[in-house]
């Protein structure tokens, strides 16, 4: 039997650090049960985030030179090194109580089922590689990103990120995921077509509700809107 779970999708793009500090709030939110499950689908402009395991090296242009083309760097609290979030890229945060006997592994292969499932609702086949601790792959080039965090080693918080139609060249900036022996792809790309993030929200929402065994309802408007305003995102 499916549990309920809240799913939270802003119209307009939303800034890292907005995102990042309501995807917090909701984690704590969870924890203490003031919530249920809860999905969060964004797009954000551009930005670099770095995780736990970044390197120096990891990062191929300079900071300024970053902040030239219009994306900032941003230090954060997940696992792995370092990816681009943009436009035309699907990111999704997965906030979830795992329980007291968190399977973490488990988690990250149910971020992948998602998206194999829903790439191959559009024909493109994708695949997780036993020589890479967790992503979605077509050959050897990377198709979505995932880290996460765990707070208090229960509430999983960050999630994937799925390139559609993203602007590919914004990884020539980084060394993607600290995987130089690994390039980057898009759904684009591999379908031979456009396919954006709008195509992909709604197959990505029906197979996390199939995978995680949720039955969505959109958070009440008042709770939503206060909460993207105290995280400083876009009210609805």
């Amino acid at each position: 039997m499916n549990v309920p779970a809240w799913i939270l999708i802003p119209d307009e793009p939303v800034p890292y650090d907005a995102a990042n500090h309501w995807m917090h709030d909701l984690a704590e939110r969870r924890l203490c049960g003031e919530i249920p499950d809860t999905l969060l689908l964004v797009e954000h402009p551009p930005v670099f985030t770095a995780g736990r395991r970044a390197k120096p090296e990891h990062l191929v242009w300079t900071p300024a030179e970053a902040e030239t083309r219009g994306a900032g760097i941003r230090y954060i609290d997940r696992g792995g090194s370092f990816t681009f979030h943009g436009p035309g890229q699907l990111v999704g945060y997965p906030i979830v109580d795992l329980g007291p006997k968190p399977d973490a592994g488990s988690h990250l292969r149910r971020m992948e089922e998602v998206v194999i499932r829903a790439a191959g609702d559009i024909g493109v086949p994708l695949e997780r590689r036993p020589d890479v601790q967790t992503g979605v792959f077509a050959g050897g080039d990377k198709v979505c990103a995932i880290g996460v965090r765990l707070m208090r080693a229960r509430v999983s918080l960050h999630g994937f990120a799925l390139n559609c139609e993203t602007d590919l060249a914004w990884f020539d900036g980084i060394v993607a995921c600290g995987l130089p022996d690994h390039g980057v792809t898009s759904l684009t790309r591999l379908a031979g077509r456009p396919v954006s993030v709008a195509e992909m929200r709604p197959l990505i929402e029906r197979h996390a509700a199939e995978v995680f065994g949720w039955t969505f309802s959109h958070a009440p408007a008042q709770w939503w809107a206060g909460a993207a305003e105290a995280a400083g995102a876009l009210s609805i």
